[in-house]
């Protein structure tokens, strides 16, 4: 299936690529954030803009407000710690801002910050990156006060819309451990950005034994489990932990985290970390994917091979997606213990009715969670009228 609309930008001044890519709109709108990353392509980005529309209706419940929306994604070409990223990024949504206020929905997204697009947006002009959905909404005020008090709160010195994210992967990995009579488990975490921090966060606090993390600059691993709070206490913003932090640690390359013999491998960083050839070094019982699209096609069927299953990254991390509309439209109250209550019960549902669809067909959860992905799509339409 094509997508609905593609726009490759080019920096006038540095000549670096943006791209925006809008798979499918419902009611005219498309949600999805904007990531910055070195060698981000317009390939790239459209298999997430995909991976967002089945996010959008993977959490589909009719007794919600939320009525899903369709997907899209935005990437940029450029390392997030180049000097110049912020600049580039101001003149990109420059060039996109008439989709961003009629029909893309952004946030933060792989090395880009809430805040950081909060403000480039505002020197542009734009009260939000939502305002496509604000415009269609009777009571916006009110949407964008739950939003502000939303992002208001803090966790354990870390906003509420950096943490749900990754809560709910690690819901997602708890959830799996259960279903595989997994006891006393240990988990290696590669990203320590807002979803691989925050699954490590809750992973640990739900007494699994978190044995590795992995940032940009190498491994940290502690076989009796780390202190995954003084790391988080370490860790800069863009998810590198400083090493004098972690005494006693052993550290190693930056790719080692493959090879840590744990149950609950997490990669939660970038794309297409785990390729066939790296399938055989994997010593994990579940695998659950924090970042979008971490594994290829071919070593997920290698892993299901080996009786590895993979939890997919649409439905593991679908929660700050969803946890943003749920403000937004009044699902839930813009508090810890309401965010946390909402993301419990809909991971629970959507594990189990994932895997349970898989054990019963000898499918993959992938495809299962495909299949529950288009039934709430249809369902949406007969809903809402053709969605674009």
């Amino acid at each position: 299936m094509s997508s609905l609309l593609e726009i490759t930008w080019t920096d006038p001044v540095t000549g670096r690529h943006g791209y925006v890519v809008i798979d499918t709109l419902v009611r005219g709108l498309a949600s999805g954030g904007l990531r910055l990353r070195q060698g981000c392509t317009l390939e790239e980005v459209r298999g997430l803009a995909q991976g967002m529309t089945r996010k959008e209706a993977l959490v589909y419940d009719p007794s919600d407000r939320y009525v899903p929306l369709g997907g899209g994604k935005g990437g940029i070409d450029i390392d997030p710690a180049d000097p110049q990223a912020t600049e580039v990024l101001t003149r990109f949504l420059a060039a996109v801002r008439p989709v961003v206020r009629e029909q893309w929905n952004t946030g933060e997204d792989f090395g880009l910050r809430q805040e950081t697009i909060d403000k480039v947006a505002a020197d542009l002009g734009l009260a939000s990156t939502v305002e496509a959905v604000f415009a269609q909404l009777e009571d916006a005020q009110d949407a964008r006060r739950r939003l502000a008090e939303a992002f208001a709160v803090t966790v354990g010195g870390v906003s509420l819309g950096d943490l749900v994210g990754g809560y709910g992967v690690a819901r997602a990995a708890l959830e799996m451990a259960q279903r595989e009579g997994i006891t006393d488990p240990t988990a290696v975490v590669q990203g320590f950005g807002s979803i691989g921090g925050a699954a490590a966060r809750y992973l640990a606090r739900a007494g699994v034994r978190v044995v590795a993390v992995a940032d940009r600059d190498g491994l940290i691993r502690d076989d009796d489990g780390l202190d995954v709070e003084a790391l988080l206490a370490a860790r800069d913003g863009l998810g590198v932990v400083d090493r004098s932090a972690v005494p006693g640690a052993v550290l190693g390359d930056r790719e080692a985290w493959l090879e840590v013999p744990c149950d609950l491998l997490v990669p939660a960083a970038m794309s297409y970390v785990i390729d066939v050839d790296d399938v055989a070094r994997i010593d994990a019982r579940v695998v659950v994917e924090g970042a979008n699209m971490p594994t290829l096609p071919a070593a997920e069927a290698a892993l299901r091979e080996r009786g590895i299953p993979v939890v997919p990254d649409f439905l593991a991390n679908v929660m700050t997606n969803a946890w943003w509309w749920w403000i937004v439209f009044g699902d839930i109250d813009p508090t810890e213990a309401s965010s946390f209550a909402k993301i419990d019960a809909v991971m629970h549902r959507l594990v189990h009715t994932v895997a349970d669809a898989a054990q019963a067909s000898d499918r993959s959860l992938r495809e299962c969670a495909l299949e529950v992905a288009a039934q709430n799509s249809r369902a949406v339409t007969e809903r809402v009228g053709i969605t674009g």
